[in-house]
């Protein structure tokens, strides 16, 4: 029989474009009015939303497939200021402020930022992949891809697309339900140069943490560029309570300048939770080939009075998955998953 509540049962199972939640969820249907095999749907919409063609059509669509249906019409309202506020609350947005630290620790339960003394040691692999690990385990993840002149995020976590903004708010791009991805490659094409001096990145990266519409979050990770410029200052300086995984290669000039934001880290008062060594060796048909030289990451960690959190093999896959967006930490092998999650895991038992 068509009736209200079997048209709301097929609204449960449409979600808003740009929320990624369902119309029912977010009590955006307003009316259901149905006359004969006539249906009238009420939708409100924040103001200004870019996505009204395609919601009228997925509702009709789905409707339509109901029996006894013979027209659906969708009318659209705009939300006020109430319905917005209670908006928020459902999804957990944190009315952060660039000036307010406590504010701003509201965003998520944990803050990690990921960094590396020289680039080229695989920190934004290891972000990527460890963001995966943890959605993976049911976490709600958010990546903040901070390194604005090299940013990779995009590309490593097969994510595209241009936010969009909702009650002044840029709205994070999604992969499945745990991640929610912000990068300045989102804005701007792959291949053109970003050209900023310090205040602009400044700017940029305040705005990345506080004018984002971050849901729910349990971690934050935070791609930095490599070295100990502005960005991490930036970092440290918002948020106080930020936590510091290092990246390194085992030869030893990665190390020697790995140690070195170990210690600015210190000196802006960043806890370093531990080290992870990426290309510690080449499995040669059982035979591990230390190419880059061997226990660097483990001595950077002991130099550190931290735990080496994992040791990540030279593993083509790895590249592959990277270059691909499909990280293996989610979409590889049963051993490679099974070793991020391991590292994933290793953090999640840390106390912030």
């Amino acid at each position: 029989m068509l009736d209200k509540e079997t048209v709301m049962k097929v609204l449960s199972g449409i979600k808003d474009p740009e929320l990624k939640r369902s119309f029912t969820e977010l009590d955006m249907v307003k009316s259901v009015d149905i006359d004969g095999g006539e249906v009238k749907i009420g939708i409100t919409l924040t103001g200004g939303c870019p996505f009204k063609e395609k919601i009228s059509a997925d509702i009709v669509a789905k409707v339509s497939e109901l029996e006894g249906v013979n027209s659906v019409k969708v009318e659209f309202g705009e939300m006020t200021k109430e319905q917005l506020v209670q908006l928020k609350d459902k999804l957990g947005v944190s009315q952060s402020k660039a000036d307010d630290p406590a504010s701003i620790a509201k965003i998520a339960k944990r803050f990690i930022a990921v960094s590396s003394g020289k680039g080229g040691v695989g920190k934004s692999t290891i972000t990527a992949n460890l963001a995966a690990a943890l959605a993976r385990l049911g976490f709600q993840v958010g990546v903040l891809d901070a390194d604005v002149y090299g940013f990779s995020i995009p590309r490593m976590m097969g994510v595209n697309g241009v936010p969009k903004a909702f009650d002044e708010k840029i709205v994070p791009l999604r992969k499945g339900d745990n991640l929610q991805i912000i990068s300045m490659g989102f804005f701007i094409s792959e291949d053109e140069p970003v050209i900023w001096r310090g205040p602009l990145l400044h700017k940029a990266i305040s705005q990345f943490i506080t004018d984002v519409m971050w849901e729910n979050l349990d971690f934050l990770l935070m791609d930095l560029p490599p070295g100990t410029g502005d960005v991490t200052i930036t970092i440290a300086q918002a948020i106080p309570s930020a936590e510091l995984l290092v990246v390194t290669t085992p030869q030893v000039t990665a190390t020697n300048v790995a140690s070195r934001v170990a210690k600015m880290a210190d000196k802006t008062k960043l806890k370093v939770i531990g080290v992870i060594e990426n290309m510690a060796y080449y499995d040669n048909h059982g035979q591990k080939d230390y190419i880059f030289g061997k226990d660097g990451g483990k001595k950077l960690a002991e130099k550190l009075g931290v735990a080496l959190v994992g040791e990540i093999p030279l593993i083509t896959s790895i590249r592959e998955g990277a270059d691909n967006g499909k990280p293996v930490a989610s979409e590889g092998s049963e051993k490679e998953i099974s070793m991020f999650e391991g590292i994933a895991q290793a953090i999640v038992a840390m106390k912030p």
